[in-house]
């Protein structure tokens, strides 16, 4: 069966018997049809939050095809709830690009996903959209300001860095110009467009905890320099309330349900590559508290996603995991071990213990940071017994507990005994993560410190735009922030070849955009696209709807 035919084999329960599960009454909600709800905003106010405990799922590198992070989050909440405790599962929402493009839906798979999975891989509560539509409303007021001399102490036409959005894989619309067909239509200058999930303001939302909070962060985004090299905010463009107010609804979490009735809190998708990759502060905190437990993840290995989600999301919010699951798979291993991506379900012992290196520093970044690691080895059917039993093994000699997934196959029960491990984990937890860097460190260390304690390379080297960016930070006395490297996921690297667990290598950083609403700068190692392209063959061309009004061909 597909995934989404499981998906509608279940009957759901309606979301006010999901929300009774969280203490939450039905009057509560603000109910989108009969199985998702918005969540008030007061259970994410900080002082409103218990001490639940926070789970952080992340991963080794990915290959291609990923390795069932978000099916281990989910199947590890239905497992927690199967064994007696209390879990939500709080996720980031999908993007229509990938939904219509490589990769398919992001709602889990198999017996572990959430739902109803075509809403909420479709609209869902129109939150990406509002997101777009305040991104593109500054986009539109800063080009009505050239276009109506009304620039603010004189915009520098070619220093305004504000593109637009839009949450569909469009590669003509990297690289555009604007105000072409005379004087009425504005000034023509280069512009772009990049993924909704790549947007300043879904990064910003992420980061925020209140209506006012994100109105302040909204103000501050950078869009442009005037002539005497001044820079110039949203603020300045008076544009950051009508932007909040567009985003009054999509800034409360959502509720839904796993298939197997554990509540999920799903809310916002920030680009894992250029952003912090995980859901809101909102969420979290909403999850923590109304739960015992709160499975999250972040966005692609812990190199990237997990990096993040500490160094920027939790020091952000005072949160702190009490133990960090890094799924892992025997495919993955093998393709890291160098494996051709056609023979990863050939049984092949020495790619795999090649590839073990890759999951070994992965584990040591863990441990970088104070916390305890918990490996999920995700199986699929071509795994082999003696296969699980070589990785369990290995991550023994380690000290670092392993149990075998199979929640695609069997939901909740499938991951009892990761929940097992993971609660023994958390019981061993008893002290916060503590941070790589200072804030008050200089940008420079900041980046130097990632590339070589997370990353294992030996140097970093500066593009002369990126030196430029530099002294530009230091002007708007933004050195403060903390780093948010975009790079590759494929590799520790930022060459996406380098598999495995390279070393000594030379980070390049091109430029540092800067995100100063969201709260953090962006080093640009490598070449990254923020607008995808679709494949030869998207995703698209298998989705359809029947007369019924059935969606069919999701995944």
């Amino acid at each position: 069966m597909s995934d989404l035919a499981i998906a509608r084999s279940v009957k759901l329960q309606p979301i006010a018997a999901i929300a009774e599960r969280l203490g939450v009454a039905a009057d509560q909600l603000e109910p989108y049809g009969r199985y998702a709800a918005k969540l008030p905003l007061a259970f994410s106010a900080p002082e409103s939050s218990r001490q639940g405990k926070l789970i952080l799922v992340s991963a080794m590198t990915p290959t291609p095809a990923g390795e069932g992070k978000t099916t281990v989050t989910i199947g590890l909440t239905d497992a927690l709830n199967r064994i007696g405790r209390q879990a939500v599962a709080v996720l980031r929402e999908p993007s229509l690009g990938p939904v219509f493009g490589l990769k398919g839906g992001a709602t889990g798979g198999g017996r572990s996903q959430v739902a109803p999975m075509d809403m909420i891989n479709l609209h869902f509560t129109g939150d990406f959209a509002a997101v777009t539509a305040a991104h593109n409303l500054l986009a539109a007021i800063v080009d009505n300001a050239l276009h109506q001399r009304r620039n603010p102490s004189g915009i520098d036409l070619t220093s305004v860095r504000w593109k637009r959005v839009l949450d569909t894989n469009d590669r003509a619309l990297r690289q555009i110009i604007v105000g072409l067909g005379g004087r009425a239509n504005g000034l023509p200058r280069e512009a772009g467009f990049d993924i909704t999930a790549a947007s300043e303001v879904m990064a910003a939302m992420c980061l925020c905890d209140s209506l006012h909070h994100l109105k302040e962060k909204l103000g501050g985004i950078f869009v442009a320099l005037t002539h005497d090299k001044q820079p110039l905010y949203a603020r300045d463009f008076k544009a950051n309330g009508a932007m909040a107010a567009l985003l009054k609804d999509a800034i409360k979490p959502n509720l839904v349900q796993t298939l197997e009735g554990s509540p999920a809190i799903i809310h916002l998708g920030p680009f894992a590559n250029i952003a912090q990759g995980t859901n809101s502060i909102m969420a979290t905190r909403t999850g923590l508290h109304l739960s015992e437990y709160v499975v999250t993840e972040a966005g692609f290995g812990f190199d990237l996603g997990g990096e993040k989600f500490l160094h920027i999301k939790c020091r952000t919010a005072g949160l702190s995991p009490a133990v960090v699951v890094v799924v892992a798979t025997v495919r993955g291993l093998k393709y890291q071990g160098g494996a051709a991506p056609e023979t990863l379900s050939t049984p092949d012992m020495a790619a795999l213990e090649r590839g073990f290196a890759n999951l070994e520093k992965h584990l040591e970044n863990v441990r970088q940071f104070g916390l305890e690691p918990v490996v999920a080895i995700n199986r699929f059917t071509s795994d082999t017994t003696e296969e699980m039993a070589w990785i369990q093994a290995r991550c023994a000699a380690l000290h670092v507990a392993a149990a075998v997934s199979e929640t695609w196959a069997h939901g909740g029960a499938g991951a009892e005994a990761l929940a097992h491990e993971v609660l023994a984990a958390v019981g061993r937890s008893t002290s916060p993560w503590r941070p790589l860097y200072d804030l008050t460190d200089p940008i420079e260390r900041k980046i130097e410190t990632v590339a070589t304690r997370i990353y294992g390379g030996g140097a970093v080297q500066w593009f002369p735009k990126a030196r430029r960016d530099l002294r530009l930070i230091a002007e708007l006395g933004l050195e403060q922030l903390p780093v948010c490297i975009a790079k590759t996921q494929k590799s520790f690297s930022d060459d996406p070849t380098r598999l495995g667990r390279p070393t000594g290598f030379t980070l390049t950083i091109r430029e540092i955009e800067i995100a100063a609403g969201a709260g953090f700068v962006i080093p640009i190692a490598g070449d990254l696209v923020r607008m995808p392209g679709l494949p030869a063959v998207p995703a698209s061309e298998r989705i359809d709807i029947d007369t019924e009004g059935n969606i069919i061909g999701l995944s």
